[in-house]
């Protein structure tokens, strides 16, 4: 069909009574999930005992999210596209619960909430009551990507969906108090990310109702010029829609909608005919009704319907008060059920079949359970891109260089299946080398001296951390992979997203219909002990903490020591699936202490003795010396060097860990060792001096139920930070292996009597430091150039369990 088609179909034509009274049910059911236990289609008259004694929920939006999925029920059946629906406003849950139920989906996927009466009665009790489904648009909503509990996020959802999908397109509703977040007002800004020849479309729909929770809403009170520039400023061409009469409101947004599709559908002929075209313009819809429309106009002498009175639950005393019940049942009977459903309680038959076939219907999707469609990723050897290491600590490297190379062969071995994203800092984070192979995306305008940005490129790059999030979480949902690399201070700028994702993980592992997706996986760079010449501001390993309070099933924390173990780390993390993955490694130039084979059997454990570094030679220690990070760990083998050099006859064992959860019990974390196993590594009443990549809290906090917990001391961030060198920010904090040694002397009994003038001599240095990096801007010599003592040996590192 040519858009000229489309633009001469009629408003009779379209059958716009039918959706409305398709729009009337699904409101009649979404007022019945917040209201009704029971009598769903008010066969008898409405007593206290059919209303739920706790009311929760949110009508204000609901009965506009309904209206628009009607509509684009009407084109989907019309035109045969492939569309899925993203609503920000997500805590308007009753809604594509109600269109699911009518669609069919929902019985398909939840068979004992069946399409007739007592089908109804479960799906009304269910919602936000304990034991059922959650008020918010949720994992357990079919055809749903986005979490309802946290605004912010629908376009940035919409785009990763798209990209790489060129025949989707996505409905975004986006609710005008989402719109006053920060992370929206970026996410505008995806449209200049889009090649219309490759990806999907996001046809975002801006649903002005006038108010938040109680305050106005800052775009509805704008003026319509105001808006209109603002809207055409981010590159949109709207089309307008507003009031309040039903029958005018079908015929102008069904008006408007067949103009957008009309303008996508040529904007994607005209890319796919040219070789280049300037980037289009993109159309979008601002939908302005009333707030709680169709609701009560008036409670208690107060108005409700387009007031920020129906935000929420219009009025709660439905149970208890005769006069808010009688309300009620006005309200329910306004939408005329006895024409909407039939003696069985299934939908009516002019309106049961009134929606999108199998996979057509948005809430059966397998764009919205991405691990239907998730293909595995074609992945290179990761061994081929290891640095030599012919012995520990030899050559130096920066560990993400060599990471760059792999993931480079990754892009380009799976061309339309995975993306990298960065706030700006691919480059930076030395994982230049996937610009071998694809570009930085981009479809605005390019000078010349750019530097490798296309429309078609594969790097996705935009100033905003919550952008690339919602771009990655969208792409990952939808059965895609990624890979997001970020500063490690400000990748807290996405605590909250990262906390909705690690959530819908955890809920979809008891939904036996949700698929698993691929993990999301963050390369935390630009760390805290190589963030010096920056200062404070760029000093935090905090995120750390913050995922660890998730569920363990979903969550893994890796702290690479060198090249070769973040590569086989990151080959790890990219093949597994329901995860996040945090890895964290330094882009400086760094010893390297493993050889491929090494790191593999060490990486595979996730924790081991370095027999290399250690010289208990199978005894009991006197001292376990145990490291998690790249600087941790070099600064735990210089303290071992000085130790070695001053007691020789001192048994030291030092540990490495590589997967930061091993340390839990095996009942707190699927990958905890077993009492035994960690008692054979740390033992059950030895010193352990450990030097850990970030605040030393958490290591406590991971240990407490080991037996040698006591005896644990803990070396890491102290929040002492500054604009300094690199080696005295482990001196500030006290993680140094002037320190290290310092604190193995205080708690080693047999040292205590011999180590007097080991003691000055540690001190002495720490005061030659400051004095030197003073007058000099840099560290010592003997630190800058400090290297292994076994460094010359010609023999590979190997560790043992």
């Amino acid at each position: 069909m040519s858009p000229s088609d489309h633009t001469a179909t009629t408003p009779d034509e379209l059958g716009l009574e039918l959706i409305d009274r398709w729009w009337r049910a699904a409101n009649y059911l979404s007022v019945g999930q917040i209201y009704l236990l029971d009598n769903p289609l008010l066969r008898e008259p409405l007593r206290p005992e059919h209303i739920k004694p706790r009311l929760l929920g949110h009508w204000g939006t609901t009965p506009g999210l309904n209206f628009i999925y009607a509509h684009v029920n009407r084109a989907i059946v019309q035109r045969d596209l492939d569309m899925m629906y993203v609503m920000g406003p997500g805590h308007g849950g009753p809604g594509p619960l109600a269109a699911s139920w009518l669609e069919g989906s929902y019985t398909e996927t939840y068979p004992n909430v069946t399409r007739d009466a007592e089908g109804m009665r479960r799906l009304f009790r269910q919602f936000s009551f304990p034991g059922g489904v959650p008020s918010h648009v949720a994992p357990e909503t079919p055809g749903s990507i986005h979490e309802g509990g946290e605004l912010g996020y629908a376009l940035s959802h919409a785009y990763g969906a798209a990209f790489d999908n060129p025949d989707l397109i996505v409905a975004a509703v986006v609710g005008d108090g989402e719109a006053e977040t920060g992370p929206l007002a970026a996410s505008w800004h995806s449209n200049k990310f889009v090649d219309p020849r490759r990806d999907g479309t996001v046809l975002p729909i801006l649903h002005l109702n006038g108010y938040k929770i109680a305050s106005p809403t800052v775009l509805a009170r704008i003026t319509p010029e105001e808006l209109d520039h603002l809207l055409r400023g981010y590159g949109h061409n709207p089309r307008y829609v507003e009031g309040s009469d039903p029958a005018q409101m079908h015929q102008d947004f069904a008006r408007a909608l067949d103009e957008c599709l009309d303008e996508i559908e040529e904007i994607k002929r005209r890319a796919g005919e040219e070789d280049h075209s300037d980037r289009p313009r993109w159309p979008m819809i601002v939908l302005r009704s009333p707030k709680g429309w169709t609701g009560p106009a008036e409670v208690d002498g107060k108005p409700v319907e387009g007031t920020w009175r129906s935000h929420q639950v219009p009025f709660a005393e439905a149970r208890e008060n005769d006069a808010h019940r009688e309300i009620l049942e006005r309200w329910l009977r306004s939408y005329r059920p006895d024409e909407l459903f039939d003696e069985s309680g299934a939908p009516a038959a002019e309106i049961a079949d009134l929606h999108p076939a199998g996979i057509r219907r948005m809430s059966s999707s397998p764009h919205s359970n991405g691990g239907q469609v998730l293909r595995e990723l074609r992945m290179p050897d990761f061994r081929q891109y290891a640095i030599p290491v012919s012995a520990p600590g030899g050559s130096d490297a920066e560990s993400t260089r060599a990471l760059g190379g792999f993931l480079r062969d990754v892009l380009s071995d799976n061309a339309d299946n995975f993306r990298v994203f960065a706030p700006d800092e691919n480059n930076s984070n030395r994982l230049n080398a996937v610009l071998d192979v694809t570009e930085r995306t981009w479809n605005a305008e390019i000078i010349a001296g750019d530097d490798h940005l296309a429309p078609d490129g594969r790097v996705m790059e935009i100033l905003s951390e919550h952008t690339c999030q919602g771009w990655l979480e969208g792409y990952l949902l939808t059965g895609r992979h990624g890979f997001f690399s970020c500063y490690e201070a400000f990748i807290h700028i996405v605590d909250s997203m990262f906390n909705q994702h690690a959530k819908w993980l955890t809920t979809t592992n008891d939904i036996p219909w949700r698929r698993p997706i691929a993990s999301l996986n963050y390369l935390l760079t630009s760390h805290v002990w190589r963030q010096d010449h920056n200062g404070f501001s760029h000093q935090d390993p905090g995120f750390i903490d913050h995922v660890v309070n998730k569920k363990s099933d979903v969550i893994r924390v890796y702290l690479p020591p060198d090249a070769n173990t973040l590569l086989s780390v990151a080959d790890h993390c990219l093949r597994s699936r329901q995860y996040v993955n945090v890895i964290v490694a330094g882009k400086q130039p760094q010893p390297q202490f493993l050889s491929m084979d090494a790191a593999i059997e060490h990486c595979t454990k996730g924790i081991g003795i370095w027999d290399w570094a250690s010289n208990d030679e199978g005894e009991k220690p006197d001292v376990v010396m145990a490291c998690a990070g790249d600087v941790p760990t070099l600064e735990t083998l210089a303290a071992v060097s000085i130790l070695r050099d001053a007691f020789p006859n001192l048994r030291i064992r030092v540990v490495n860990v590589v997967d930061l959860l091993r340390l839990q019990d095996r009942q707190a974390h699927p990958h905890g060792l077993a009492d035994q196993d960690f008692d054979a590594l740390f033992t059950t009443d030895v010193p352990v001096v450990f030097a850990y990549h970030g605040y030393p809290s958490l290591i406590h906090r991971l240990t407490y139920r080991r037996a040698n917990h006591a005896n644990f001391h803990v070396h890491g961030y102290r929040e002492e930070g500054t604009t300094t060198t690199p080696f005295d920010m482990c001196v500030l904090n006290e993680i140094d292996r002037f320190h290290l040694a310092l604190d193995v002397i205080d708690r080693v009994p047999s040292l205590r009597d011999v180590s007097s003038h080991v003691r000055e001599e540690l001190r002495d240095r720490l005061i030659r430091h400051t004095v030197y990096i003073r007058e000099h801007g840099d560290d010592l010599p003997e630190i800058r150039d400090w290297v292994w003592r076994d460094a010359a040996s010609t023999e590979p590192a190997e560790p043992r369990g």
